[in-house]
């Protein structure tokens, strides 16, 4: 017991020549007076550190992954910029991932750590800023709406002049002052320069907790414990969604405007929640992780087997004083013999050719998860009709679980079955494969386009091509509206219009969401089962049909969810365990990096440009320049948007099979016993037999489910 607990304060530099020459004295008897910092310094307790920190850093990608759509209505940008916000984070990362990644791991890891959540917390806060001085959220909305308010009396919206797109021009009447405030759009730079340094302390999170997780763990326990971290890892998404459904169902400026004089709904494609409250929480979130690893050790004493672990501890203790004693006598190693170390060490991981292989078939397979999950609310928004809320709120409560039961799962199969190096690449990659066949029916399961007047829709209820569409018709020739103002409302027939000027309505009543439109021509003229020429704020809901068709999609996702995570733990323990001990950090941060750089940050981008060149219609702000967009042909997303992950993914498959093989071959040719034992390699994966050949074999399932969520 006592030289447990001072191996376990061998961090600070005092009690460890204290330490160290107690030992030399033979004065043992001195080593107790320690044993009241013994609680801060276990495994489990940097495990649960670990943990929470690892729980507060995927809850503030999840806030940023569900908030992607407020911020792109927010700040009247297309999805190719907000995808570009997105990709700062990545960006942070490769700022710093290399080197702290290498030189981390010489100094003290867990005050890294804690500096890291610090910046995170940071970053997160800094991303919310914005908000605070851009002044209360303008939408787009008819300008009859403003000269009723507070008011029931019958208004013309087709008598009314509408070349003014804003509410805020009809209450002011100067325009000219809103095109020069028009600059604050520009701000979203912080969010992505907030977002870009929540990256940067987020890098030394994941490759020096987890190299000194597995330093000090038994060898036995160690995949346990690392299923057991992303276990609790994948509640910060859960978390995150639900709490990115409730901000994103409270409008952006509640508590500073009248709810009651709102026109809009969460179901609106302008409506924009309160985007910033979710980063103010995950900021200060991460703020209390950085707290445990201010009072963890340097190091801790290795785990060992009971019947072990007396007749080495001495001799182990003694070990590492002595070298840390040589350390501290001898000046610091100079920063061009540590480059040239650095380089001959990334040199030894790159010239492993399954290194290789495995780099591209996870960088294939990255890029369409941050694709898939930066853009998946606004796919089931445009696609089943439901509000960003209810699509963040179904994929906390369905999806994530499933993820997180399936990692746990998938550790504790490694560790019943003791799966070798090959065992567990074809295991982890059959379950990869297996998720992907079933979740390319979501091809098959989608709704049609909205029914809107002069873009999907003729006025008199025929269908157009989208190059055909056009807004204007004789219904509405003598009404003076605008041609790029997206108010929708709901015929009584079922069809949506841009706006009740463009449907023709010819008076109105109510007030703010409660307004009604009458005596509409446009709607006279196809006609409705009722008789009904009125019309209502929003776009017609989709039917009944679609609505089955979202609960088909969600299973799917949740059954496909399921069945790659439970390949993630095997395939993260193959490449952790085939690297060489001293590289363990460089491995998993050039592993992060090439994903970071040639996935994380151009893929947002490019799934956002070619989601824009699906939009119907584009909103625009007051001084009429394009905004975000409202409406999107919703066939031609569906392919665009699943396309590019099957893209993507199928022939990440081609590689897999062929790393399996490089694999196999390897390790059969270096232990012949295992041919006869039906493929399985005779050593476990649970020991550190690796050599210079074998350094690196990533399997990037949960570094990659943890950069995007």
């Amino acid at each position: 017991m006592t030289m447990e607990t001072d191996s376990n304060n061998v961090s600070d530099s005092n009690l460890d020549m204290e330490f160290t020459h107690s030992l030399d004295d033979g004065a043992i008897k001195q080593i107790p007076v320690k044993k009241k910092t013994s609680c801060c310094t276990g495994l489990k307790v940097f495990l649960a550190a670990l943990s929470f920190s690892y729980l507060c850093k995927t809850l503030s990608g999840t806030i940023m992954k569900s908030s992607i759509i407020q911020i792109e209505r927010r700040f009247d940008i297309p999805s190719s910029v907000s995808g570009l916000i997105d990709g700062s984070f990545e960006m942070g990362n490769l700022l710093v991932l290399a080197f702290v990644s290498y030189f981390g791991a010489k100094f003290h890891r867990p005050k890294i750590i804690a500096l890291g959540c610090i910046i995170m917390s940071t970053g997160s806060i800094l991303t919310a800023m914005p908000h605070f001085f851009m002044g209360y959220y303008k939408y787009e909305t008819a300008a009859h709406a403003a000269l009723s308010v507070n008011s029931t009396s019958s208004i013309s919206p087709c008598s009314v002049d509408q070349n003014i797109t804003g509410v805020s021009e009809t209450l002011l009447g100067q325009p000219n002052t809103d095109c020069v405030k028009e600059a604050s759009s520009n701000m979203w730079i912080y969010v992505l320069l907030g977002n870009l340094l929540r990256g940067v302390g987020e890098t030394p999170i994941t490759p020096l907790g987890i190299s000194y997780l597995d330093d000090f763990a038994k060898e036995d326990d160690a995949p346990l414990y690392i299923a057991f971290l992303h276990t609790i890892a994948m509640i910060g998404p859960i978390i995150g969604y639900l709490l990115g459904s409730l901000c994103a169902s409270l409008y952006v400026d509640i508590g500073f405007v009248d709810l009651g004089s709102i026109t809009i709904t969460p179901k609106d494609s302008r409506w924009v929640g309160a985007w910033w409250l979710g980063f103010i929480i995950s900021g200060i979130a991460n703020l209390i992780a950085a707290i445990p690893f201010c009072f963890l050790p340097k190091s801790l004493k290795k785990q060992e087997n009971e019947n072990d672990k007396t007749s080495s501890d001495l001799s182990k203790i003694k070990g590492d004083q002595s070298k840390q004693q040589v350390f501290e006598n001898h000046p610091p190693v100079k920063w061009s013999v540590a480059l040239k170390d650095f380089c001959t060490s990334l040199k030894r991981v790159l010239s492993n050719q399954m290194y290789l292989t495995f780099q591209c078939c996870s960088l294939l397979q990255f890029s369409s998860f941050v694709g898939f999950l930066t853009y998946k609310p606004k796919y089931l928004e445009q696609q089943y009709g439901q509000s960003v809320s209810k699509s963040n709120f179904i994929t906390g409560l369905t999806s994530l679980p499933a993820v997180s039961i399936g990692i746990f799962l998938g550790g504790l199969i490694m560790r019943k079955y003791k799966l070798g190096i090959i065992e567990a690449t074809k295991y982890g990659f059959g379950m990869s494969l297996i998720s992907f066949l079933i979740s390319t029916s979501s091809f098959f399961i989608g709704c049609e386009n909205h029914e809107v007047a002069g873009l999907t829709l003729s006025y008199d209820g025929k269908p157009v091509a989208h190059h055909e569409s056009a807004l204007f018709s004789v219904c509405n020739s003598d009404c003076k509206c605008a041609v790029n103002q997206w108010d929708p409302v709901c015929g009584g027939n079922g069809i949506t219009y841009l706006s009740p000027c463009l449907a023709g309505c010819k008076t109105s009543e109510g007030y703010g969401k409660n307004t009604v439109y009458h005596n509409c021509s446009c709607i006279e003229v196809t006609g409705s089962q009722s008789g009904n020429t009125s019309a209502i704020l929003g776009q017609c809901p989709k039917g009944d049909a679609c609505s089955r068709k979202f609960i088909y999609y969600t299973v799917i996702q949740v059954v496909s969810a399921f069945c790659y995570a439970l390949g993630s733990t095997p395939l993260f323990m193959v490449m952790f365990r085939c690297v060489h001990p001293e590289l363990k950090s460089l491995a998993v941060g050039l592993h992060m990096l090439v994903l970071r750089v040639l996935a994380g940050i151009p893929a947002p981008v490019y799934f956002g440009a070619l989601i824009d060149r699906t939009c119907l219609k584009w909103g625009s702000r007051s001084c009429g320049q394009r905004g975000a967009c409202r409406i999107y042909d919703v066939t031609t997303q569906r392919y665009t948007y699943l396309g590019l992950i099957a893209g993507f993914r199928a022939p990440s498959y081609f590689l897999a099979f062929l790393f399996y093989t490089m694999v196999k071959k390897h390790y059969q040719a270096k232990d012949p016993k295992a041919k006869e034992n039906g493929g399985q390699e005779s050593v476990p994966m649970n020991k550190d037999t690796n050599s210079k050949s074998n350094e690196y074999l990533p399997g990037s399932s949960d570094v990659e489910r943890e950069s995007c969520i």
